[in-house]
């Protein structure tokens, strides 16, 4: 369980980051950060139930490439380490293993019990090009047809405070056509939008959406997956990794006074039958119950 102390630790960790890195950092749920908030205001008597996450994209340049760094935080860090993993293109599996196996013995060794992302950011900037160095040299000695290669494919699942706007969900239906990409949308107050495929498409696409007019708009939660796609074509491994088969705007039985909240029942059988279901308490917060 989290403290006061441990909300204002990470809340503070992030805002020093934010001074740093201004165009760097993604929060991944907009929520969770103002929940933080609120506790740490005494405006919550309880602890947040979900936790900060968020994702720092850092420049290496002495081999001019981009690590991504994802950042979790249980909610009694800095009194526990969090979650951080690295990923790039520039580094294959093996390599990915070993730096975040090295960078978590690191951060175990000298940082339990403090704060420590900025730290890892210092470990990344240091060390990360020796392994990139490592598996060029390794490559080179490989066959093609031994090479490991990678893909991210990303799901993400976005909330909005209403989608009414019948230009808005012309855009959310075509624009995941255009990029290839599968899930849904729920229109109505809260609106509910979830896509998923190759992560470049993804952002590209949340990239567009978050350009228009909103009165709020967040990512709630996101998955990316490192897929391996040795071998194989990117289409069968995009989609071994789908829940959905193509994108479609789904309505379900209206009620409220204005005949514009969704049918969250059957909004979470829809989810169920996915394999999707423990998303619905991420976005509001209670366990979905089937209609």
């Amino acid at each position: 369980m989290s403290s006061p102390a441990n909300a204002e630790a990470q809340v503070s960790e992030l805002e020093l980051l934010f001074s740093m890195f201004p165009n760097e950092i993604l929060v991944d749920d907009q929520l969770a950060l103002a929940d933080l908030r609120d506790y740490i205001q005494g405006k919550m008597q309880s602890s947040p139930t979900s936790r900060l996450q968020y994702t720092i994209h850092l420049h290496l340049e002495a081999l001019n490439v981009v690590c991504t760094l994802s950042c979790a935080f249980p909610p009694n860090y800095p009194a526990v380490l969090p979650e951080i993993s690295i990923r790039s293109e520039a580094l294959y599996r093996s390599q990915q293993m070993q730096i975040n196996t090295d960078l978590y013995e690191y951060l175990r060794r000298s940082c339990c019990g403090e704060i420590c992302v900025l730290n890892a950011i210092e470990w990344i900037k240091d060390h990360a090009v020796t392994y990139m160095i490592k598996e060029s040299l390794a490559v080179d000695k490989r066959q093609p047809a031994n090479r490991t290669k990678n893909v991210i494919c990303t799901r993400l699942w976005i909330y909005s405070h209403h989608i009414y706007n019948k230009e808005k969900r012309k855009n959310i239906l075509e624009w995941a056509k255009e990029l290839s990409l599968t899930g849904f949308s729920m229109p109505g107050k809260p609106g509910v939008v979830c896509v998923e495929g190759a992560h470049s498409t993804c952002e590209e696409y949340w990239a567009r959406i978050k350009r228009l007019t909103w009165k709020r708009i967040l990512i709630r939660h996101r998955e990316d997956t490192t897929m391996d796609i040795t071998n194989k074509e990117m289409t069968s491994v995009i989609q071994m990794f789908q829940k959905f088969t193509d994108f479609e705007e789904k309505i379900f039985t209206v009620h409220g006074n204005r005949s514009n909240h969704m049918d969250f029942g059957q909004l979470y059988q829809f989810l169920n039958e996915r394999d999707c279901g423990d998303i619905f308490q991420m976005y509001f917060g209670v366990e979905g119950k089937a209609s």
